[in-house]
């Protein structure tokens, strides 16, 4: 990996802010060389991401939510694949006008994925969120459940990552075991990816889709939920 000088160390800040001030502080100050220290050849969680995404709209029609887009390395690849409706939400105002910059989205606008999101009910077809469930940033309640929320019912798919340190410890499987039990969700699938590759970084790669209150019934009676990975399933992994 090409290293930029103090790459390394944003990287580490960035795994270590405990709030919505420090993250927006380190963004602002690491926003115009993200994607230099963070190629996409070794950062490749959001061109994974995207391409997930795509399975589930092969004519790429569908709207699309870019949550926690950063500087939109996820809608690059989405827009090369064909999709033209995507919008993108950030808490940082300095990763949102880097991401302006590529000229997929329609919309962008700031978004704190730790509360609530401004955004009604069953707006997208789709949300992707890559990078942004790892350490020091988002945890799984309330977003996982907005997300859910925002995408519509009986087609509406969530694609996201989540680093396989806090999978388990941050509470996100437990979180998916809960909503699937509830009927919310169908597991689509639960992959081992991998992550920033020059770290030998490993994450979740996780699809969900929303069920209508229809199909939640028979859902919920079925007898074999999905198997989500736990320790030694970490290892198997999918680039």
């Amino acid at each position: 990996m090409s290293t930029r000088t103090g790459e390394g160390s944003l990287l580490a800040q960035a795994r270590a802010s405990h709030t919505g001030t420090d993250n927006k502080a380190l963004y602002k100050e690491w926003a115009a060389n993200y994607n230099a220290d963070l190629p996409a050849d070794v950062y490749i969680a959001p061109t994974l991401t995207a391409k997930e995404a795509l399975k589930f709209d092969s004519s790429a029609t569908g709207s699309i939510l870019d949550a926690g887009c950063g500087t939109g390395l996820v809608a690059e690849v989405l827009a090369r694949g064909g999709a033209k409706s995507i919008d993108g939400l950030d808490l940082s105002p300095a990763m949102l006008t880097e991401a302006g910059k590529t000229g997929v989205y329609q919309k962008l606008f700031l978004g704190d994925l730790t509360r609530p999101v401004d955004i009604a009910d069953e707006r997208y077809d789709i949300v992707t969120c890559a990078g942004t469930f790892t350490h020091g940033h988002v945890g799984p309640s309330p977003a996982l459940r907005e997300f859910v929320r925002i995408v519509k019912t009986d087609s509406g798919i969530v694609v996201a990552t989540i680093i396989d340190s806090i999978w388990e410890s941050g509470g996100f499987k437990q979180e998916i075991e809960a909503m699937e039990a509830e009927g919310l969700v169908k597991v689509v699938s639960a992959d081992i990816i991998d992550y920033v590759q020059a770290r030998g970084d490993h994450a979740v790669l996780i699809v969900l889709e929303k069920l209508s209150p229809a199909a939640r019934g028979d859902h919920k009676m079925q007898s074999s939920p999905a198997v989500l990975p736990t320790g030694q399933q970490l290892l198997s992994v999918r680039a």
